[in-house]
């Protein structure tokens, strides 16, 4: 008999538990990476993200596990429903609160029914349902999900959104000058052109990773992201105390790509490291240096994953300038159900244009990368 639970916190589910369902390969479901973000008071109910885990268990132990959480806005989702709500909200409707699940404020592709047995799965996506119409949610949104997961979702009958971001895969280029040469000539040498510009006025480049993490790097790395924060969002979503905890419990999943100038920091990238991908989240800079942000980002993230045998780097979300960089478009997926009828119809219709404009658009930017068409 499957028993299912909610939990307040990450923390009334022991790590083990919850990590034996997450498995080890994604750095961002894991139970570290949740605690530092809701002890960090990142993601609480202050900040519209109320924690509201669902576990299942099937008798032997928790089999299963949806991390989610009750939110009242649509802030650092990166899948955009604020339209929904609009309409709904015009029309007399509810739309929040609503069920969020998801990694808060992290645009990386990850299960979303995190299980130990398939067979969790089905009892995961019902009581999904069943905690939204039992805590009158008007719907619940799992966003950043694995394609398969997603197919799993369509056939439970919850409706599918596709988006799209830019990654970057290895074809077995062996290193940085392997990849340039798959590129267009034309290509090659304006990359070549953008590291050397990066690296002009005596900018140096280090990975800081493992045991190397120290507190100053943090600071340092605060002042950045708060630089880029106050500019996209108006306050940064992530507390001082977070990037202090993540280094704390996940040190060797953590890279900082620093620029210095005078041995002094003044730009970065934080990376997480995964089994197999090299996840791209934050970058910031206290000084304007010209093509720093793509070598930093971008060219550094291809280099350390070249170095460490990672298939891919996903660069985070949105930014059709990757696309030149020889990050490819590449679906992303989320499911969204929905319990008023008229409001699920209106979003459906509204989905099945979007998917087939997305598919489009993905074929499209697939026809401008760099790389070479034919052999030169």
């Amino acid at each position: 008999m499957a028993v299912l639970s909610a939990h307040t916190s990450v923390d009334a589910i022991a790590a083990h538990d919850w990590d034996a369902c997450a498995g080890t390969g994604n750095p961002f479901v894991r139970h570290a990476f949740f605690h530092a973000l809701e002890a960090s008071d990142s993601a609480c109910a202050a900040t519209g993200w109320l924690p509201l885990h669902l576990s299942v268990d099937l008798g032997d132990g928790i089999a299963g596990i949806a991390p989610a959480y009750v939110k009242s806005h649509s802030q650092g989702e990166y899948v955009f429903d604020h339209g929904w709500a609009d309409a709904f909200e015009r029309a007399g409707g509810r739309y929040y609160p609503k069920l969020q699940v998801s990694v808060p404020f992290t645009p990386a592709t990850g299960p979303r029914l995190m299980t130990r047995t398939p067979d969790a799965a089905p009892h995961l996506i019902a009581g999904l349902q069943a905690l939204a119409e039992g805590n009158g949610l008007s719907s619940v949104h799992a966003t950043f999900l694995t394609q398969d997961q997603a197919e799993l979702l369509d056939a439970a009958g919850w409706l599918i959104r596709m988006d799209r971001q830019f990654h970057w895969q290895d074809a077995g280029y062996g290193d940085f000058e392997g990849f340039l040469g798959a590129l267009a000539s034309r290509k090659r040498k304006a990359i070549r052109k953008e590291r050397a510009t990066a690296l002009e006025g005596g900018i140096s480049i280090r990975w800081i990773t493992g045991a190397d993490l120290r507190q100053a790097h943090w600071d340092a790395f605060w002042t950045f992201y708060q630089d880029t924060g106050a500019r996209k969002w108006g306050q940064p979503y992530l507390t001082r105390r977070f990037f202090s905890m993540l280094g704390e419990s996940m040190a060797e999943s953590v890279l900082l790509v620093f620029a210095y100038r005078n041995g002094r920091p003044v730009a970065g990238a934080l990376n997480l490291i995964g089994a197999d991908t090299l996840y791209g989240r934050y970058w910031g800079a206290i000084e304007d240096h010209p093509c720093l942000h793509f070598e930093v980002c971008y060219y550094q993230a291809i280099d350390f994953a070249l170095a460490r045998g990672l298939a891919r780097v996903e660069a985070g979300a949105q930014g059709e300038h990757k696309l030149a960089r020889g990050y490819a478009p590449t679906p992303t997926w989320s499911a969204h159900w929905i319990a008023h009828a008229g409001l699920r119809r209106a979003v459906a219709d509204f989905l099945d244009h979007e998917r087939r404009a997305m598919a489009d658009i993905i074929a499209e930017l697939d026809q401008a990368t760099p790389f070479r068409r034919q052999p030169e």
